[in-house]
């Protein structure tokens, strides 16, 4: 399999990641006996990280690798990708069956074996990477954060297995995987083709290099935004607000490279991809001023203790800024054509997340005062059903262009 094969798998899985998301909301809203809220629930999120993102993710690393060395090939890939593919479907069959069991933590397992070889083949992959490759250091680092959020699965399974499930380390395990997931893996992942299409647009990769060098320092300390609400020592309190202070400068710097250089960004990614991949910089913007705002732990401790506001930062993060800036770049290298029946998915897929926000926003910022909002949950379904959707229509008859875009490409044009 190529590129466009991967990506379209990746956009598949999305689909099935929306029809779990569709059934959670039913059963919330209404009712389904026969089905395990709990170990549905674990389908979706591990398919979600391993199925769409993480597959989509190393299939776009592998390909930018392609572009800079005429050593790396698909082929040599392959075997990952595929293993990481039925990881991830082993996950998606296996936990709403069973939960955490022989299979699901098998899987599970796998997956994080598959992250290892990935990392180092990455590694080696871009151990000749030149200055001018910006977004090499940040693939570097992401591929690095994702074996390291398996310390906070491999936590929580000896504590499973011991039977020793202390709530604030428990919790503590969970957070330490979903911060180097999204603000590790996926996240430098992200920032690193943004640093790309910055240098291509004539951005210093010296100024890129020095943000990136604050947010890698950041990441590690950023941790503890997760366990405000545990009793920390001040100095690592003090730590977690100089490493929020630096994400958000440093969020800051490529903001405003991004503003100033948004014609030619706009030019060279073409209009849809560049709308797209506006609202996901737009979502990484409150992403970081509400991690800014998280450093006060009287604020802190009053969002973690109200599930739809965690809810609604998870689903900000991982549909508003990870998905759509995939789903994006994945138009841009025209892995998939831009139909008019993907035109309308699009537009009805992003409404959903839009109105999937604003709605979580108000149970939240309700049930702060006690107060329960009157079809709430009823309203979440329907909004789940307008995503499904719109995923049905962007995955109907997607097309293919003969070679994408990207590959298409001299590697650091100044067009």
């Amino acid at each position: 399999m190529d590129q466009r094969k991967w990506l379209r798998l990746s956009l598949f899985n999305l689909l099935i990641v929306s029809v779990l998301g569709v059934v959670l909301r039913y059963k919330i809203a209404f009712s389904l006996s026969f089905l395990d809220q709990k170990k549905l629930l674990h389908g979706h999120s591990h398919f979600a990280f391993s199925g769409w993102i993480t597959q989509a993710l190393m299939a776009i690393i592998v390909a930018r690798l392609m572009s800079t060395s005429d050593k790396v090939s698909f082929r040599r890939y392959n075997p990952v990708l595929w293993a990481n593919a039925i990881c991830a479907y082993g996950m998606l069959l296996s936990f709403p069956v069973q939960g955490y069991g022989l299979f699901s933590i098998f899987f599970s397992t796998a997956a994080l074996i598959v992250a290892y070889v990935f990392m180092v083949m990455v590694w080696k992959d871009t151990k000749g990477a030149t200055a001018d490759d910006v977004h090499f250091p940040w693939v570097r680092a992401a591929v690095v954060f994702n074996s390291i959020s398996s310390i906070g699965a491999f936590a929580l399974a000896y504590m499973m297995a011991t039977r020793n499930m202390h709530q604030h380390w428990y919790l503590g395990s969970v957070y330490f995987f979903l911060h180097f997931q999204y603000n590790g893996w996926f996240s430098f992942t992200i920032l690193g083709l943004l640093a790309r299409k910055l240098a291509q647009s004539g951005v210093s990769p010296a100024t890129l290099h020095k943000v990136f060098l604050a947010m890698v320092a950041a990441c590690g300390p950023a941790y503890f935004l997760s366990a405000l609400w545990m009793e920390i020592p001040t100095v690592v309190y003090i730590a977690v607000v100089i490493s929020s202070v630096m994400q958000a400068i440093g969020w800051g710097v490529l903001l405003q490279l991004f503003r100033q250089n948004r014609a030619r960004l706009k030019e060279a990614l073409g209009h849809i991809p560049f709308t797209i991949i506006t609202l996901s910089v737009l979502a990484f913007t409150i992403k970081f001023a509400l991690q800014l705002g998280s450093t006060i732990p009287a604020l802190s401790t009053l969002a973690f203790g109200f599930r739809p506001i965690v809810i609604g930062y998870l689903h900000l993060v991982l549909l508003g800024a990870i998905s759509l800036f995939i789903i994006g770049y994945i138009l841009h290298i025209e892995a998939v054509t831009v139909t008019p029946v993907c035109k309308t998915g699009l537009t009805v897929f992003i409404s959903g997340i839009i109105l999937n926000e604003v709605v979580l926003m108000i149970q939240g910022i309700t049930a702060m005062q006690y107060i329960a909002v009157p079809y709430v949950n009823e309203a979440l379904f329907v909004i789940s059903l307008i995503m499904f959707t719109g995923l049905v229509l962007i995955n109907l008859r997607p097309g293919t262009s003969e070679r994408p875009r990207e590959m298409a490409l001299p590697t650091f044009s100044k067009s």
